[in-house]
């Protein structure tokens, strides 16, 4: 059978969860039903090192997306892919426009990761989006909730969305937990007496670390315990300031971006997050995968459907620093017979998301997309 060539664009392959998602489903598809080709802007990505020695990578001669239109249409006319492939409502637009004025065959599908939209001019905004979806082929949704909200903010048929959760390169995972190559400074951190409680994201409203600073000053006044925070951000400055004022400055460390960040994940007690809202929750997964209790917000509808409403892991209400703080005690306090099995529990379940499932999925969808009986 002729393999199927499936472009893939993205903006960057950069730190975010978007390009972490793109590089794990192309390094796991079939090559003997699939030819995968990456589109990028002319970026630098971190991510790009983890692409198989066999996948092309193109780039466009561009760094603003408005102008990638006409060099991404060219691209389509030139390899006649069977599918463009693109994720998150910007990169999707210009990805829709530019298959439609290549003129080919090429069919576009698209993925939504994030729960958008409550305002009114956002709202307006994914109404137009969802005009634009009516040239795809096909929706991909993180998450039922995405799903959900894809057919009421954007109006588009729940029969034209497909639910596909990320893919997670559990092997690598399991691999990179397992060095020892953190900074000495940050090996310190795990010894002593004090607990070690880790979170990653970037530092944004979002990401309400705000929340989790506070809960922890909470939880610190009854468990010596230390806060890793990875990630950088905008808010950066503001956070630290507050651990200042609750006095918990000493025992709150910015780590910033880390490449592994499965290893500071494993080591440590108890992995939380304090979102607002997210997509899917993909960092939850990752810190399970690392035989790591978890502490979260119910940050819909993400955590809601990877935890399974606290069967994985504990929930607590969105900026409930109260009550977030109490699970993180009962984490922390927890008998080692009980973690271990909460453990074990949290591993087997994660492999539900294992990219080779996953990535098959998508290979079935882009299959029957193409016209292709599996």
């Amino acid at each position: 059978m002729e393999k199927k060539k499936i472009i893939f664009f993205i903006y960057e392959l950069g730190s975010g969860g978007a390009a972490r998602t793109i590089v794990n489903i192309v390094n796991h598809m079939d090559r003997d039903l699939f030819e995968p080709i990456i589109v990028t802007l002319n970026y630098e990505g971190s991510y790009e090192k983890y692409l198989r020695e066999d996948l092309r990578l193109v780039k466009l001669e561009t760094k603003r997306l408005r102008s990638a239109i006409a060099p991404f249409r060219d691209l389509i006319k030139e390899e006649r892919p069977h599918i463009v492939f693109s994720t998150i409502p910007n990169y999707n637009t210009i990805a829709i426009l530019s298959r439609l004025l290549s003129k080919t065959k090429a069919k576009s599908v698209v993925r939504e990761a994030a729960y958008l939209g409550g305002g009114m001019k956002e709202n307006v905004k994914l109404f137009l989006y969802g005009r634009l979806y009516r040239f795809t082929s096909g929706i991909v949704a993180l998450s039922k909730g995405v799903k959900e909200n894809i057919v009421k903010r954007y109006r588009v048929s729940d029969k034209k969305i497909r639910v596909i959760y990320n893919p997670i390169d559990l092997q690598e995972i399991e691999s990179q937990m397992l060095k020892k190559d953190l900074p000495k400074e940050h090996e310190a951190l795990f010894e002593g007496p004090r607990k070690v409680i880790v979170t990653a994201g970037r530092l944004v409203k979002e990401k309400d670390q705000a929340t989790l600073i506070k809960a922890f000053a909470k939880t610190n006044e009854k468990i010596p315990s230390r806060l890793l925070i990875l990630g950088d951000g905008q808010l950066r400055e503001q956070l630290a300031t507050l651990a200042r004022e609750l006095n918990v400055a000493n025992h709150v460390h910015f780590l910033g971006f880390q490449q592994n960040p499965y290893a500071y994940f494993h080591r440590a007690d108890v992995f939380a997050l304090s979102s607002t809202t997210e997509g899917f929750g993909h960092v939850l997964v990752e810190a399970l995968a690392t035989e790591t209790l978890v502490v979260s917000t119910d940050c819909k509808p993400g955590s809601t459907e990877v935890l399974q409403d606290g069967k994985y892991g504990w929930v607590s209400p969105v900026g409930d620093e109260q009550q977030m703080a109490d699970h993180l005690k009962k984490a922390l306090s927890i008998v080692e017979d009980e973690r271990q099995k909460q453990i074990a529990a949290g591993k087997k379940w994660v492999e539900s998301f294992s990219a080779e499932r996953i990535v098959k999925q998508y290979e079935d969808l882009f299959l029957e997309i193409i016209g292709v009986d599996k």
